[in-house]
């Protein structure tokens, strides 16, 4: 069926393991789409036109019975997955020389992974000729491949672009001007935030000390996963108020304030689990993993049914958000969450809840200062 029928709702039968049911309501179908509206979990992808909910067997049989002999089932598109490719000694010698180049210089793994996965397309792509001689026409031309062909999303392309930048700059030492590639328009989408509501729902919904101390640290500081997977038992400075961040993005060191709150329940997990170096530590000891507070984060958000698309970075967004509808100074959180520019902070102020106890409309100051006077009746 095609999206121009304006009497029928489109449900894309979803794959096995797909986390949510995609539907197309006609804009026409006001009642209808009102009606899928206020069920749960629901959500409307403004690029693709499609609303979606959680897929739940539950779930189908709502929709089934909402729409009736109105709704029309199709089987979803798959995406079309870049095929992997055999790593030549050519490719693999270019790999390991950028692999030491970016050890050399600092590079996290995290990234390093990034960019070695990116270059091996690029390499296999211009294999035949000699990759230093490879013009910025041709890179660009690689790239609109890849999306033509493959639809990479914009984040694939930043991240295939920053990746050919760094080897050529600092693999080959290629002048900084070669990597002025045209970029994708960058998104303007909101960071998804959670309700206070919803925070402290999630955050006391672990009955584990453990869980419930590492959800509290990454709403509490506004930190990043791995930051706190590298906290110490010696970063927690509790004489002095605050949680020192080491190594964080961009190699800095920061200050995060430390929560009289927080630090109550860092202390009663301590006393249960009495970590020796890093303050959170997995069950042998070592380091806890990010997937295991991934897996804590999602546990509590299902329980709770919070905003099912959250993650655990959404705590570090809303703790951004909350602190800027208590009034807080841009400038105290860009140095709290370790951001480089204010740019970067002031994406929050786009999300801020807009009510008439945080925003006073100029109607009302109008009539500070002027007499408002009622038309007689005739």
């Amino acid at each position: 069926m095609e999206r121009k029928d304006k009497t029928h709702v489109i449900m894309y039968i979803p794959q096995a393991k797909a986390g949510r049911i995609k539907l197309f309501i006609p804009y026409e179908m006001i009642k209808e789409r009102e009606a899928f509206k206020k069920l749960n979990s629901t959500y409307y992808h403004f690029h693709q036109k499609l609303w979606s909910i959680v897929n739940t067997t539950e779930n189908i049989k709502k929709i089934e019975l909402l729409f009736g002999a109105k709704l029309c089932k199709e089987a979803s598109k798959t995406s079309t997955v870049i095929p992997q490719v055999e790593i030549s000694e050519t490719i693999q010698s270019e790999l390991d020389r950028n692999h030491q180049k970016m050890i050399l210089k600092g590079f996290s793994q995290a990234t390093i992974r990034n960019y070695q996965s990116n270059l091996i397309q690029f390499f296999q792509y211009f294999e035949a000729v000699e990759f230093r001689e490879v013009t910025k026409e041709q890179i660009e031309g690689f790239v609109y491949y890849l999306i033509s062909k493959y639809k990479i999303s914009e984040q694939k392309q930043n991240q295939l672009i920053n990746a050919i930048k760094c080897y050529y700059e600092h693999t080959l030492g290629m002048p900084r001007e070669y990597y002025n590639i045209t970029r994708p328009k960058k998104s303007k989408d909101l960071p998804d935030v959670l309700s206070k509501e919803e925070v402290a729902a999630i955050l006391n919904y672990p009955r584990n000390i453990k869980h419930k101390a590492i959800l509290h640290v990454l709403y509490a500081a506004g930190l990043r996963v791995g930051e706190v997977v590298r906290l110490r038992v010696a970063d927690v400075r509790s004489d002095d108020g605050y949680l020192f961040i080491k190594d964080s993005k961009g190699k800095k060191d920061r200050h995060c304030t430390l929560s009289p709150l927080l630090l109550d329940v860092l202390r009663e997990y301590y006393r249960q689990f009495k970590p020796s170096y890093w303050l959170f530590e997995g069950q042998d000891g070592g380091q806890y993993t990010t997937q295991s507070i991934q897996r804590v984060y999602r546990k509590a958000v299902k329980e709770t049914k919070s905003n099912p698309w959250s993650t655990p970075h959404t705590l570090r967004h809303s703790y951004a958000t909350h602190l800027m509808e208590h009034g807080v100074n841009i400038r105290y959180i860009q140095s709290s969450m370790g951001h480089s520019s204010t740019k970067t902070t002031e994406v929050y102020t786009r999300v801020l809840s807009i009510n008439s106890k945080t925003l006073t409309s100029p109607l009302d100051t109008l009539y500070e200062s002027t007499r408002f006077v009622k038309d007689k009746p005739k």
